[in-house]
C-alpha cells in the first residue's frame, strides 16, 4: 500500500496532484486505507482521558480525514471533468463505503459527548469568532446527521444516506451518458442555413473526429446553443430541442425517473426521522433565508413582479416572428431563434459580432488583470505542474511575493466531462497552528473550442460565465481562515453565489471591456457603440429569463416540500409541469427534472432559489463599486477583507453588513432588471 501514489507525499510544485502518474485503479485501495487511517484518528480523539478542549477535539477532528479528503477530492472531481468507465464504476463502488464511514463519525456518541461539553460551555471560553462558528457547525452537523436518534432509527438513517449518495452519483452519470448519446448528423449544406461560421466549422471538426462526413452537432452547450439560436431549419431545431429536453426521460438505460422518485422520497424520510415535516424545512434551517416560508414568499414575490414582463417578452417575440412571415404559434424550439432575430432588429445588434473581440486568451488575461487591479494578484502559468488532460492550463497565483494558491483552468467540452460550468478545489485553504495550506482551485467550463481556422472565440454569455466561475475561484483563493471546514466557498448555500454573481457586473463596463476586448485579427478595441448596444439590450428578455430561473427554483422547492412519497405511478414530467408557470405549449416527453443535476446530484436541493437570492445581494454590492469606482482598490480591499477572506467564519448577514454598513436592499434586483424605476 505504501507505493500507492495517492497516499504518498508529493514532490510536485506546491504539493499539486501528480496527475501524470495517478491511475484509476489507485483510488479504491487508497481510499479504503485512508478510511482506516481516519477511523484510527477519530478513535484517538474519543479515547482520550483528558477533558475536551477546542484543540484536542475540534482541531484534531478538522484534520482527522486529511488523507481521505485529498484522495476523494481528486476522484470525485475527475469523475465530473474527465471520467471513464473505470472511474465511474469506482465512484459507484466507493460512495456507499465513504458515506458509511461518515455516518460512523456523525453518529459517534463518544465524539458527540466531547463536542456537547464544549458547546455547553462555549460562553465560558475565550473562543474567537471563527472557533465559535466551527463549534456551532459541528454541533449542528452531528444533530442533523442523526446522533440523537434511537439506535434502530440511526441504522435506518445511515442506510438511507448510503442509498442517497449512490443515487446522486447514478443520476449524474446517467445524465452525462444520455447527453453524449444523441448527435445530429447533417450531410446537406442547405441544412446549415443561418448558422454562424464558427458553429459550422466546429460541427465539421466534430464530424471528422467521429470519422464522418458532413457536420455533427451535439447537446454540449457550444454546439447546442448556437444551433437553437440561428438554425433556419425549424424541423431540425425541434429535433435538437426535444433531444436536449428529454435527457434522462427517454425510457432507456439512462432514464432518471425512478432515480428522482427514490431521491425525493429518501430525502423526505431523512427529514422526517429528524423531526422535520419535509426536506426543505430541514435544509433551510441552516441557510441565510432560514426557513421555508421565507423562500416561498421570496419566490412568489419575484414571480408576481416578473410574470407580466415575461408575458410581454413572449408577446413581442411572437409578434415579431409573425411580422416576418412565421405562420405558426411559437413553440419552445422557436423562441431562442426569433428572440435573437428581434434583438438584432431592435438594437441593431448581432451577438455573434462580439465573438471576434472575445478570444479566450484575451478574456482570460482581462480577468487576470482585473484581479490585479482590484486585489494586486498576479497569475503565472506553470507548465511543470501535472494536469489530468492536455487542454488544462495551470497558474500560480501571487499577492505581491506571497503565494496564494494554484488555479487550474479546464475550458473545453469533451465526452468525459459533464455539461455546465463550475468551480471546485483539490485542496482548500487552512492555517491550523504553524501549518499554512494554500488552496488548489479548479475552474471547469464548456466553451467554444478553437478550430483549424480560428481560435476559441467566446460569446458574451460565455464571458459572463467565465467571470462567474472566477468569482467562485477567488472566493476560495483569497480565503484567510484557520479551519478547512469554513474555508473559501464553505458558506451557507444561498450566499455562495453572491461573490461569483457580483463579478458578472464588470462585463457591462466599458472601463473593463476596453482593457482586453480586441478583435483577434485586427487588434481593434471593441467599438464603443457595441458596448452601448450591449448595455441597451442588457434587460432584453429580463422577465422571460427571470421566470425561467424562478421555475427551476419553484420546481426544486416542490420536490422538497413533499410531505408524502412520490408514487411509482407519478410521472416526473407531469409533476414538474404542474408546478411551473409555462408560457409556451408543454411538449409531451420533455422536462427539466430528469437532467437537473444541480438538485439531484449537485448539492442545490432546496437551494436553487439561492441564485436569485444572491442576485439581490450582488446587485446591492455592485452599486457600491459603481458609486466608488469599479477599480477602486479601497472598495475592493474592504470586499476582500469583509467577505472573500472570511469564508464561512460568520453568518453571511453579518458579513454583508460589515461590507455595506446596512442590511440588503431587496429592491436592488428589481431596479436592475427594470421591473421598477
Amino acid at each position: 500500500m505504501e507505493d500507492n501514489i495517492l497516499l504518498q507525499e508529493w514532490s510536485t510544485p506546491h504539493g499539486t496532484p501528480p496527475f501524470n502518474i495517478i491511475r484509476p485503479e489507485d483510488f479504491a485501495p487508497a481510499i479504503r486505507k485512508a478510511i482506516d487511517t481516519a477511523r484510527t484518528n477519530i478513535n484517538d480523539i474519543t479515547s482520550q482521558t483528558d477533558s475536551p478542549t477546542f484543540v484536542n477535539t475540534i482541531e484534531r477532528l478538522e484534520t482527522a480525514s486529511e488523507d481521505l479528503d485529498r484522495a476523494t477530492a481528486i476522484l470525485f472531481n475527475l469523475n465530473e471533468c474527465h471520467t471513464n468507465p473505470v472511474l465511474q464504476q469506482t465512484v459507484l463502488e466507493l460512495t456507499p463505503e465513504i458515506t458509511r464511514f461518515e455516518n460512523e463519525i456523525w453518529m459517534d456518541a463518544r465524539l458527540f459527548e466531547r463536542i456537547k461539553v464544549l458547546y455547553k460551555n462555549k460562553d465560558d471560553n475565550d473562543y474567537s469568532t471563527e472557533q465559535r462558528q466551527v463549534l456551532e457547525n459541528y454541533y449542528q452537523r452531528f444533530v442533523r446527521n442523526g446522533v440523537n436518534l434511537a439506535d434502530d432509527l440511526k441504522q435506518q438513517y445511515a442506510s438511507n444516506a448510503e442509498e442517497l449518495a449512490t443515487l446522486n452519483e447514478l443520476f449524474n452519470q446517467k445524465t452525462l451518458d444520455d447527453t453524449n448519446d444523441y448527435v445530429l448528423h447533417l450531410i446537406q449544406q442547405s441544412q446549415l442555413s443561418g448558422l454562424p461560421e464558427n458553429a459550422v466549422a466546429a460541427a465539421h471538426e466534430e464530424a471528422e473526429k467521429r470519422s464522418l462526413g458532413g457536420w455533427v452537432f451535439t447537446l454540449k452547450a457550444p454546439s447546442y446553443r448556437p444551433f437553437m439560436s440561428f438554425a433556419d431549419d425549424r424541423g431540425l431545431r425541434e429535433k435538437m430541442w426535444r433531444a436536449y429536453n428529454s435527457r434522462g426521460n427517454r425510457g432507456n438505460n439512462n432514464d432518471n425517473n425512478q432515480t428522482i422518485r427514490k431521491i425525493a422520497n429518501l430525502r423526505q424520510k431523512q427529514a422526517n426521522l429528524l423531526g422535520y415535516s419535509d426536506y426543505a424545512s430541514f435544509k433551510l434551517a441552516r441557510t441565510m433565508a432560514s426557513d421555508e416560508s421565507t423562500v416561498l414568499k421570496f419566490l412568489d414575490n419575484l414571480l408576481k413582479a416578473s410574470l407580466p414582463y415575461a408575458k410581454k417578452d413572449l408577446a413581442e417575440v411572437s409578434d415579431y416572428a409573425h411580422s416576418c412571415g412565421a405562420d405558426y404559434q411559437l413553440q419552445n424550439w422557436d423562441f431562442s431563434y426569433w428572440s435573437e432575430k428581434l434583438k438584432r432588429s431592435r438594437y441593431d445588434f448581432d451577438s455573434e459580432a462580439l465573438r471576434p473581440y472575445f478570444r479566450l486568451e484575451d478574456v482570460r488575461q482581462g480577468i487576470f488583470s482585473l484581479y490585479g487591479k482590484l486585489y494586486g494578484l498576479t497569475f503565472v502559468e506553470n507548465k511543470d505542474i501535472p494536469v489530468y488532460q492536455e487542454d488544462v492550463k495551470v497558474y500560480e497565483v501571487f499577492d505581491s511575493a506571497r503565494f496564494m494558491g494554484i488555479l487550474y483552468l479546464d475550458m473545453f467540452p469533451r465526452e468525459s466531462k459533464r455539461s455546465g460550468a463550475w468551480m471546485t478545489e483539490f485542496r482548500c485553504q487552512s492555517h491550523i497552528g504553524d501549518k499554512e495550506v494554500r488552496p488548489l482551485i479548479q475552474v471547469v467550463c464548456n466553451f467554444t473550442k478553437p478550430t483549424a481556422g480560428q481560435p476559441s472565440l467566446l460569446t458574451f454569455d460565455e464571458v459572463e460565465t467565465f467571470m462567474h466561475e472566477m468569482g467562485h475561484a477567488m472566493h476560495g483563493m483569497l480565503s484567510e481562515v484557520h479551519y478547512p471546514s469554513i474555508s473559501g466557498t464553505s458558506v451557507r448555500r444561498d450566499f455562495v453565489e453572491m461573490p461569483s454573481q457580483v463579478m458578472e457586473n464588470w462585463c457591462y463596463e466599458s472601463e473593463f471591456l476596453n482593457t482586453f476586448a480586441r478583435h483577434y485579427k485586427t487588434g481593434e478595441t471593441i467599438p464603443s457603440e457595441f458596448i452601448e448596444k450591449l448595455n441597451l439590450s442588457k434587460n432584453y428578455l429580463a422577465g422571460w429569463l427571470c421566470l425561467r430561473q424562478l421555475n427551476f427554483g419553484i420546481t426544486d422547492m416542490a420536490y422538497h416540500t413533499l410531505t408524502s412519497p412520490m408514487g411509482d405511478d407519478m410521472r416526473v414530467e407531469d409533476f414538474e409541469h404542474s408546478k411551473m408557470t409555462e408560457l409556451l405549449p408543454v411538449v409531451e416527453g420533455t422536462c427539466v427534472s430528469t437532467s437537473f443535476t444541480h438538485i439531484f446530484s449537485g448539492g442545490y436541493a432546496a437551494g436553487y432559489y439561492g441564485y436569485k437570492w444572491a442576485e439581490v445581494l450582488d446587485a446591492d454590492i455592485f452599486s457600491r463599486f459603481k458609486e466608488e469606482g469599479i477599480f477602486n482598490r479601497e472598495t475592493a480591499k474592504r470586499f476582500r477583507r469583509e467577505i472573500l477572506s472570511r469564508g464561512g467564519s460568520e453568518h453571511p448577514a453579518i458579513l454583508f453588513r460589515n461590507f455595506m454598513g446596512r442590511n440588503p436592499d431587496n429592491e436592488a434586483l428589481l431596479r436592475r432588471c427594470g421591473f421598477i424605476v
